[in-house]
């Protein structure tokens, strides 16, 4: 089944002392090339995919990298940002570390309007994450990332100062690869139950769900309200090759789950079926990074101010298609202008 866009109508925007999205995840200063020659595979790094390395093995990476552009990034770092800039009020949680690359992450957020609570990382967790981007002429994306600070969140990192105010609390999946950021986050999750805030997760990686499954599969059963993944995490997440039987299986949970095809659109999961969604037309794709980044914070936001799933997916979609036109994870054009003029805010 195809909807096609409709109007959101008779929405509300949080109260002054609210906020629709509050993020928790890796800060990261994302480091972007053009690839035209195929530098991540003499680097040996599988494409089209997030690889981790460390500090020794960044330098290396970087040192091989051509011209670059710089800009604070992370996975659900970009999604708030985005909401940001739908004009939504957000939040962000994170970790850095007292270091230039800090600094910087630290000033794009709060001059984009964004509430920040990030903790100072000792010496011994490490430098600002950073992740290295190259984008092939596919506009396929190819990533290693250092995590440094980023991953090294602890329970005593995490305040309910912003989660309190926040309609929704958004999760990053990335952040289980190290067992402190992961008791961390089941505080969030407790934080955001307590004050009525929906926890939304984000499956963020196939090789992330492969290393986690049975931790995100408890979190999905029992504490998360909404699942944006997209279709190869949703296969990985319930070890079968077949869409529509995954989608079986996360629409029994109950959970409200968004499962993102590239191109062909989204497909919205409840327990009375699925919903497709159409992609936002693009004449020409430049570069992928930060689509599925971009869609949540559409969708996200959207879900915030009262709209209905496919509603939010559709801002979603807009959202996603405006960032796949330029380099970067960040979108460029007057998101807030763009959605009112489709019709979408």
């Amino acid at each position: 089944m195809t909807n096609e866009p409709t109007p959101v109508s008779l929405r509300a925007k949080p109260g002054p002392d609210r906020l629709a999205v509050t993020g928790i995840g890796n800060a990261l200063l994302d480091i972007i090339m053009r690839d035209h020659d195929q530098t991540y595979e003499r680097l040996g790094l599988i494409r089209a995919s997030m690889n981790l390395v460390d500090l020794d093995r960044a330098h290396e990476i970087l040192d091989a990298m051509g011209p670059t552009i710089q800009m604070s990034g992370g996975s659900v770092a970009n999604t708030i940002a985005g909401v940001a800039a739908l004009g939504g009020t957000a939040g962000f949680i994170g970790k850095v570390a007292d270091d230039e690359f800090g600094e910087v992450f630290t000033h794009d957020f709060e001059s984009m309007g964004v509430e920040v609570d990030l903790a100072l990382a000792e010496i011994s967790e490490g430098a600002t994450g950073r992740c290295h981007v190259f984008v092939g002429d596919d506009a396929q994306r190819t990533m290693a990332t250092y995590l440094g600070a980023a991953n090294q969140l602890q329970v005593h990192d995490v305040h309910e100062r912003l989660i309190a105010r926040s309609e929704i609390t958004y999760i990053e999946g990335y952040l289980f690869d190290l067992p402190p950021a992961k008791e961390a986050i089941h505080r969030v999750v407790e934080i955001a139950h307590e004050h009525d805030s929906m926890v939304a997760l984000s499956l963020s990686d196939s090789f992330c769900v492969e290393r986690h499954r049975r931790d995100f599969l408890e979190l999905v059963t029992n504490d998360v309200d909404v699942l944006l993944c997209n279709e190869s995490e949703l296969l990985a997440l319930f070890q079968t090759s077949s869409l529509d039987e995954a989608c079986e299986h996360v629409g029994e949970l109950g959970v409200l789950t968004v499962v993102t095809l590239g191109p062909s659109g989204a497909r919205i999961v409840t327990m009375s079926g699925g919903v497709h969604v159409p992609a936002a037309h693009v004449e020409h794709v430049v570069d992928q990074n930060g689509a599925g980044d971009l869609f949540a914070s559409g969708f996200l936001y959207g879900l915030a101010i009262g709209a209905d799933p496919v509603e939010a997916a559709n801002l979603g979609s807009l959202c996603a298609g405006e960032v796949i036109k330029h380099l970067g994870a960040r979108p460029e054009s007057d998101l807030e202008a763009v959605a009112i003029d489709g019709g979408l805010l």
